[in-house]
């Protein structure tokens, strides 16, 4: 594999500016509720929080958009939400962080994906979900899909961010290649196992390691087994490449007609995972737009993750910090 030196990794930051993005997938609020324990409760042997702050942050396919922006990518954000107070917090989240809005709303009481975590000392006590994860109805489905064509037109890349909340179903992905496919558009996946089948044609595919157990049936207990569930996820889907992220062992690079690439992990200490895919699949498609080979995408995505997960909750990675951290001078 070919080392990214400083100069090229700079180089292509500074092509990903302005790169237009479409994020289409499951949309979340991520809520925290940030306090402090002194006490335990008379009525159950659990903590009584004192609730001192609240935040909120835009989780899912909205986080992955976070992070496009964060590389100084233009993104536009397609997805389902509620007629809530969660939608209208996250639409306002989406407007502060420069996220263009193409999300459609939900008819017949489909609320918005909030997860909400209670923190005291740093620490998460609880996480309590609201949310519908059916299948949206083919209605919604075609009205999801006039404004993903309508986005795909203008754009330099696709990212499916599937969190299996009911979005990305097998209509909507067929359509989306499709459309995608007729503009020379590449097209990156999040994926979940259960919907492995509906890929079939992508650009390239981010499972993580246990992900990848699931969709081959391989123990991924040696570099051998991680060689051979490359190979088979590129027959099962045909797609051009597949990445397989592995936490601590860092990540390997799958493409059709090449050797297998090996990236070491870059993070130094881990704080936090949460959301560290987002940042991945973001910085691989901005790093496609760019006119990067998916090995040097894979080497800023690598470093950009190890940034995140050093930060606590969903966070992002900035092109100064990838390269004070990764490529310093």
């Amino acid at each position: 594999m070919t080392t990214l030196t400083a100069t090229r990794a700079r180089t292509l930051l500074r092509s990903m500016r302005g790169k237009r993005v479409l994020v289409l997938g499951d949309v979340m609020l991520d809520e925290f509720l940030w306090g402090r324990v002194r006490r335990i409760s008379p009525e159950a042997p659990v903590p009584v929080v004192e609730i001192e702050r609240e935040s909120f942050h835009v989780g899912g396919a909205g986080n992955v958009a976070r992070n496009v922006r964060s590389l100084q990518g233009a993104a536009v954000l397609a997805g389902v939400v509620g007629a809530d107070a969660a939608a209208a917090r996250l639409r306002s989240e989406l407007r502060l962080a420069g996220v263009e809005d193409a999300l459609v709303e939900a008819p017949g009481g489909r609320p918005t994906t909030l997860k909400t975590r209670i923190l005291a000392s740093h620490q998460q006590i609880c996480r309590a979900d609201r949310e519908d994860v059916e299948d949206i109805a083919p209605a919604l489905e075609s009205s999801l899909l006039a404004r993903a064509r309508t986005a795909i037109r203008n754009s330099d890349a696709v990212i499916v961010s599937d969190y299996q909340k009911g979005v990305v179903t097998r209509t909507v992905m067929r359509a989306v290649l499709t459309a995608a496919r007729a503009r020379r558009v590449p097209v990156l996946v999040d994926p979940k196992v259960r919907h492995f089948s509906f890929y079939r044609g992508a650009t390239l595919v981010t499972p993580n390691q246990n992900e990848a157990e699931q969709a081959t049936g391989l123990r991924l207990r040696s570099e051998g087994d991680v060689r051979a569930a490359g190979d088979r996820i590129l027959k099962i889907l045909g797609c051009k490449a597949a990445l397989i992220t592995r936490g601590e062992h860092g990540m390997s690079l799958f493409e059709t007609g090449r050797r297998p690439a090996h990236i070491a992990a870059a993070a130094r200490e881990v704080y936090d995972v949460t959301g560290a895919g987002d940042t991945v699949i973001a910085t691989l498609a901005l790093g496609l737009a760019a006119g990067a080979r998916l090995v040097e995408a894979a080497t800023l995505a690598n470093a950009a993750a190890g940034i995140v997960v050093g930060k606590l909750g969903t966070a992002t990675a900035s092109a100064e910090e990838i390269l004070a951290a990764a490529f310093p001078a």
